[in-house]
């Protein structure tokens, strides 16, 4: 039995350190992709923390969103704890009740229900704390970012979640069943028989929220 619990806890370390791995991946390829605003960003790490979340729980949705965010802020970011707290309040707004709702109803229903609360979440949570920081951040007055609330941070944060989960009902199915295959995974972990359900759901979402974000950037 011991050796059992040392083996499972073996391989939960080993795929959360991959978990981290592929979210900073993720925060690499977004720096390929426009910025929204000057200070408003999208990169896909979200996704990685909520398949995370939906594998192991909240908790390691947590560990993965902060190993992340501190990866970043020391390597690559120039926006140094503000960055860093933000970057963590809005992956965990969205990753942590997707993961919370799926862990309590384990069906695809729960991923999908997870997955609309979360971008909710992100969104009314970025734009409070937005209120609160970005003044400082940006050197301006308050009332200069309440103007911004609607115009640009609700939008941003709306179909970055929106996008985010598209990505993870396309990409959660193939990941989870990839770690079964290498045995990093048990059989019963994070998963249900959605099939081609996550697909029919994720991609119509995937591209309606990509085309909407494009609009936004002004692309299309």
């Amino acid at each position: 039995m011991s050796n059992t619990k040392t083996k499972q806890n073996i391989q939960r370390i080993s795929v959360t350190a991959m978990l981290v791995a592929l979210a900073f991946v993720g925060v690499l390829l977004g720096r390929l992709i426009p910025n929204f605003a000057e200070f408003l960003s999208y990169d896909p790490k979200d996704v990685i923390v909520v398949i995370g979340g939906f594998i192991y729980g909240p908790v390691t949705a947590l560990v993965v969103s902060v190993l992340c965010s501190l990866i970043e802020m020391f390597t690559i970011s120039t926006t140094g704890l503000y960055g860093l707290l933000m970057n963590i309040v809005s992956t965990c707004a969205f990753a942590l009740p997707a993961a919370f709702i799926y862990k309590k109803v384990r069906k695809m229903r729960g991923a999908v229900i997870g997955l609309i609360v979360g971008v909710f979440v992100m969104t009314i949570m970025m734009m409070l704390w937005n209120y609160i920081i970005t003044p400082f951040y940006m050197g301006v007055d308050r009332s200069v970012v309440a103007g911004m609330m609607m115009s640009v941070f609700a939008p941003f944060n709306f179909f970055k979640g929106g996008i985010n989960m598209g990505l993870t009902l396309l990409l959660y199915k193939p990941v989870i069943t990839a770690l079964r295959k290498t045995h990093l995974v048990e059989e019963s972990a994070g998963g249900s028989k959605f099939q081609i359900k996550f697909l029919l759901i994720g991609l119509p979402v995937l591209v309606t929220f990509v085309l909407l974000f494009l609009v936004l950037l002004g692309i299309l």
